[in-house]
């Protein structure tokens, strides 16, 4: 008989229509034995000691086809592994070189080498730049030769916004950076900081950006369509792009990817970006809630820009 210990979960109490509340998240407290059930040889009890909280999770909150209990965020988990067979396992986490070497680094490499093929010089464009995937987006593309400008920002206009694009500029070594939220005109915007065009854009957002970006590309311009986090509380009734004739008519080769396709490059990947780690050439910002009692809010502020960095909660710090 195992130890019965009580562990937090975080439930899904509602299935989301529009924008995420937090109210449609609970907290709820069960209870766990811990041992390991008959029959699962080469199972390992695991503790979680960190949450990610991504974009994609608002599509699962709002799939009906899934039952609301088993939508959970957990601080205990049944992880069943069939090439280790122990019965104890304790890992030590380097948060940063997990996050760099996992897969928002994954995402940004595979994003931006394979779909963009940057070449030294060219202009590149980066969307929801202080999150996860955008700040090594850019600094991958200063370390390729390119001039790079990314936009972040909040709904309010605010000192926070200001540091976002200051973090940009001066942590990640952005040539430019401005906050989207402040410009009336995003046309304009793109005009004042690429005058004779873009090459290049990695795009995290979609909607109104993706439409003035198309009339802002060059020529055999590329466009990786990473994200649209400007639709994930519309999907109902999302923004359309109504100016696609600049795709045909410049030659823009646009795509969509899912990391999860490309992980045959994974080994590549590790070649170009383990050396950067090792001198220093690459750095990386969190974004850390304390509690799993902090998810529901935590997930709330990255729909709502209120995150700078890969977002984490932290559920045990051992």
């Amino acid at each position: 008989m195992g130890e019965e210990i009580r562990y937090k979960q975080v439930i899904l109490s509602n299935y989301v229509k529009t924008s995420v509340k937090e109210s449609d998240l609970s907290l709820r407290t069960s209870k766990i034995q811990l041992k390991i059930p008959c029959g699962c040889d080469g199972a390992v009890l695991v503790k979680n000691l960190y949450l990610s909280i991504d974009p994609f999770i608002l599509a699962l909150m709002k799939n009906q086809e899934l039952d609301l209990p088993s939508f959970t965020l957990d601080s205990v988990s049944l992880v069943f592994l069939k090439v280790m067979r122990c019965t104890n396992l304790r890992l030590k986490i380097n948060v940063f070189r997990v996050i760099i070497l996992g897969m928002p680094g994954m995402t940004a490499y595979v994003g931006f080498f394979k779909f963009c093929s940057p070449k030294k010089g060219e202009t590149v464009y980066v969307s929801a730049a202080s999150g996860a995937v955008g700040q090594l987006v850019g600094q991958f593309a200063k370390i390729a030769g390119c001039y790079v400008v990314g936009s972040a920002g909040n709904k309010e206009k605010s000192a926070f916004a200001l540091m976002k694009v200051d973090l940009l500029k001066n942590k990640f070594r952005f040539d430019e950076a401005f906050n989207y939220k402040e410009e009336q005109d995003y046309n304009a915007a793109l005009k004042r900081y690429f005058p004779d065009g873009i090459d290049i854009y990695f795009d995290n957002v979609g909607g109104k950006m993706l439409e003035a970006v198309l009339n802002s590309m060059r020529l055999n311009g590329r466009v990786a369509l990473c994200g649209m986090i400007s639709q994930y509380n519309s999907l109902e009734q999302p923004e359309g792009v109504h100016n696609l004739i600049n795709a045909l008519v410049k030659r823009v080769r646009m795509e969509g990817f899912f990391t999860s396709d490309h992980y045959h490059l994974y080994p590549k990947f590790l070649e170009m970006v383990v050396p950067l780690i090792k001198e220093e050439k690459i750095t990386y910002v969190e974004d850390i809630a304390e509690g799993i009692e902090s998810a529901p809010g935590a997930l709330f502020g990255l729909y709502s820009g209120r995150n700078v960095g890969k977002l984490l909660v932290v559920v045990a710090r051992e």
